[in-house]
């Protein structure tokens, strides 16, 4: 049977009106809803920063937006497939406050940003400096009585450091991972990596030192003589 044949009899007219009218309909829902706005809460991600600046102020991780768009769509995100970008390229050191622009988030063509709380983030770049510093055994715990601690030699005794210029000049030292001297008895060798006392602070090496820790033991106690024994006395010389 030809197609046209099929179009000649009225009910597969119908039929074909009524496919082609469901496909429509299908096809052309999401394009017929009412736009509705939903609260989103985004990651946001500093991203451009130069090798010589760090940021050196704490600055939020998310923002708050509100969208717009068809309601199919806006179910479709979630704030864990959502984020900005706030680029700091071609900044120089100091106080900046950066706008977080619409363009920015990850979006949808169809979805449109209402608002972004906050819209201007604030934060200071400041001069990425090096350092070199001693670095400090730090101990915890207590020998057994009569033992004492002797010599401690850390290998290698000095880290490499890098951070805010600010906070590098107040850095005089860096200490060990605990060295446990609780129950220890003699001398030992222990390998534990290095402490920073900030976060914006990075110990770029060593990863870790060879600490020595010398114990010595107390002296030997000198034997008493036993009960009842005879003290030996030097013959006496008569006269």
């Amino acid at each position: 049977m030809k197609f046209g044949s099929l179009l000649a009899d009225p009910a597969m007219k119908l039929l074909a009106l009524a496919i082609a009218l469901i496909f429509w309909t299908v096809e052309s829902a999401p394009r017929r809803e009412r736009p509705v706005e939903r609260p989103f809460e985004v990651q946001l991600s500093l991203m451009g920063i130069p090798r010589d600046l760090i940021v050196t102020t704490t600055v939020q991780d998310r923002v708050n937006v509100w969208l717009r768009g068809r309601p199919s769509v806006l179910q479709q995100l979630s704030s864990a497939n959502l984020e900005a970008t706030l680029d700091l390229s071609g900044n120089r050191p100091g106080p900046l406050s950066v706008p977080i622009r619409p363009e920015s988030l990850n979006l949808p063509q169809d979805v449109e940003v209402v608002t972004i709380d906050p819209a201007v983030v604030s934060l200071t770049l400041e001069q990425r400096r090096g350092g070199v510093v001693p670095i400090r055994p730090f101990t915890v715990g207590e020998l057994p009585p009569g033992y004492q601690i002797g010599e401690i030699t850390v290998t290698p005794d000095r880290a490499e450091l890098t951070g805010p210029a600010s906070f590098i000049k107040n850095v005089d030292e860096v200490a060990t991972e605990r060295i446990i001297l609780s129950g220890r008895i003699a001398t030992f060798q222990t390998t534990v990596g290095l402490v920073s006392d900030h976060p914006l602070v990075r110990i770029t090496q060593p990863a870790s030192v060879v600490v020595t820790v010398t114990i010595i033991p107390p002296p030997p106690v000198e034997a008493e003589p036993v009960e009842g024994e005879a003290e030996e006395r030097p013959e006496e010389t008569p006269p």
